[in-house]
């Protein structure tokens, strides 16, 4: 029977379904500044190599810096600037003399204070030779997620959401308290690797559970307006907080903080009924829905999921213990796992590329991360709208190919309008984060519940391997800042295309079992009834 047709008598939208959307909703905001606070945290400002024998601040004249740092040219307009990573070596090696000949930075560097007062790359200088390890610090981080989605999805499916929900916000919020006490960049990054294991896999656990708590209609509303906005609202906080805040340390310790407050919704936020019928335990999926009847001031059954109790005698479905293995077992289910993680993979590299470009780009950073995160709040509300009157896969498939076009057009953008570069970048990421907030959508409805959480988690898997990658993208724009908007934009281009082979899901119920997966939209129609023939075992679970 439909879940949803077993319990339409709790309503779509009363307390309790209020409740639930709200809690769950407020959960996700630590996601939107924890990963993104290393647009900041590790933020390089200029340098310079420090010259104690000339007594040269920061500020001192040009024409004496001139004398002892060698001129280098950067970027692709071939402009001329004081070197940051050489300097020329002193005449016989004393006196105030230079010869032509230059060194590295053998006394270390000088760094810019007027925006930062401190942050990893200033505190370990990673800079010139050690700049790499500025990305490599955030893609150590999603290495963590990465761990953390594979993990997760399991236990999501094996113990339960709200498990998964709480275990992940711990260690979150624990483990980036901790890290505020890094004393080396080596410390820094195990533990923001720790970090990682918990950031997305919370999102995913508070997505999965709300999918499954409320009801049809208010699923996508949930989806967008819910544990999406509140996510960009996060994402919003991080650069007034960082306005205010030029430490890295108290910034980190102000970010990590409101983790704790989270601590007695475990007493206010149930259980999945859904994941409890999975796992054949009746009662208590009863016990939750009249517990939410109650709060709602409706009436329930004598009995609400006797018919679920008798399938599952008859089936035995609920001594199955799925795994990963079931994700790629039949062929349909095969299809929709690996469309999925490839169009999940590059859309979040140009996802994560455009918001961690933010300071590669003109004009001021703290300004540009908040009209980033407002842009992402824009394409949610619009997302939702659209959702309203058109199928999912088009919500998808469109603002996706129209993003992968806007950003390879910034390569056309002469140098003098650079705010035209910036509107274009944030037209790309309208399209692509409202891209991405449907498919969570058309992930959750086309994965069944005895698999949901560890299909999400692998969508998250990909997406995460692509986020790793991510972090080099705006690395690159040092060099050419219209190269990694014309790479992504070509990604972009391919996963929308990918994307049109989405199965449409407007109106479907979810899929309890295996069997009930859809087929993917082959272009010719012909090549379904086939298919099903070669693989007839896909109707039932083998």
């Amino acid at each position: 029977m439909d879940y949803d047709e077993v319990t339409s008598f709790l309503g779509e939208w009363g307390p309790f379904q209020k409740a639930m959307f709200l809690l769950l909703s407020l959960s996700t905001v630590p996601n939107g500044y924890a990963g993104m606070a290393m647009v900041f945290l590790a933020d390089t400002p200029e340098h310079r190599c420090q010259l104690p024998y000339l007594n040269a601040s920061w500020q001192q004249h040009s024409l004496t810096l001139n004398q002892s740092l060698p001129l280098e040219e950067r970027g692709a307009g071939g402009q001329w600037a004081l070197s940051r990573c050489q300097r020329y070596r002193r005449a016989n090696g004393t006196g105030t003399g230079f010869s032509n000949s230059t060194e590295g930075c053998l006394d270390g560097w000088d760094f810019d204070r007027e925006q930062y007062e401190s942050t990893i790359a200033t505190e370990w200088s990673l800079v010139c030779g050690d700049s790499w390890k500025v990305p490599f610090s955030l893609s150590v981080f999603f290495m963590g997620v990465l761990s953390g989605s594979f993990v997760s999805g399991q236990i999501s499916d094996r113990f339960g959401r709200k498990v998964t929900l709480f275990v992940t916000m711990a260690v979150q919020t624990v483990f980036s308290l901790v890290q505020v006490f890094s004393v080396s960049w080596v410390m820094f990054c195990f533990f923001f690797y720790l970090v990682g294991l918990g950031q997305i896999s919370n999102y995913v656990a508070a997505f999965v559970l709300g999918s499954e708590l409320l009801g049809k209609s208010s699923r996508v509303t949930f989806s967008t307006l819910g544990v999406c906005v509140f996510y960009a609202l996060g994402y919003a906080v991080l650069p007034l907080c960082a306005y205010f805040i030029r430490s890295w340390r108290v910034l980190l310790a102000v970010l990590s903080l409101p983790g704790l407050l989270y601590i007695p919704l475990w007493w206010l936020i149930p259980e999945s009924p859904r994941w409890l019928l999975a796992q054949g335990r009746v009662e208590e999926a009863e016990a939750i829905v009249r517990a939410a009847a109650r709060k709602n001031g409706v009436t329930a059954p004598a009995v609400i999921f006797k018919q679920y109790e008798q399938q599952g005698i008859n089936d035995h479905s609920v001594d199955a213990r799925y795994t990963y293995m079931d994700l790629v077992r039949t062929s349909k289910m095969r299809n929709i796992t690996f469309l999925h993680a490839a169009v999940w993979f590059i859309i979040t590299i140009s996802y994560f590329g455009l918001s961690l470009s933010t300071p590669n780009m003109n004009g001021d950073p703290y300004l540009n991360c908040f009209l980033s995160a407002l842009v992402e709040i824009v394409a949610y509300v619009a997302a939702w709208l659209l959702l309203k009157v058109v199928p999912r896969r088009v919500v998808i498939t469109v603002p996706m190919l129209s993003g992968g076009l806007v950003l390879c057009l910034i390569h056309f953008v002469p140098q003098d309008y650079s705010v035209l570069s910036v509107v274009l970048a944030m037209a790309a990421k309208f399209g692509i984060t409202a891209s991405l907030s449907v498919l969570y959508i058309a992930a959750a409805e086309t994965f069944p519940t005895v698999v949901r959480g560890m299909g999400i988690g692998i969508c998250s898997m990909a997406s995460k391997t692509g986020s790793t990658i991510a972090p080099f993208f705006p690395f690159l724009g040092v060099y050419d800042k219209t190269l990694p908007y014309i790479v992504m934009g070509l990604m972009t281009l391919v996963a929308g295309l990918l994307s049109i082979l989405l199965p449409e899901t407007r109106g479907m119920p979810l899929p309890q079992q295996v069997s009930e997966v859809q087929t993917l939209n082959w272009f010719c129609t012909k090549c379904k009834p086939a298919e099903e023939k070669k693989f007839p075992e896909e109707d039932g679970r083998l």
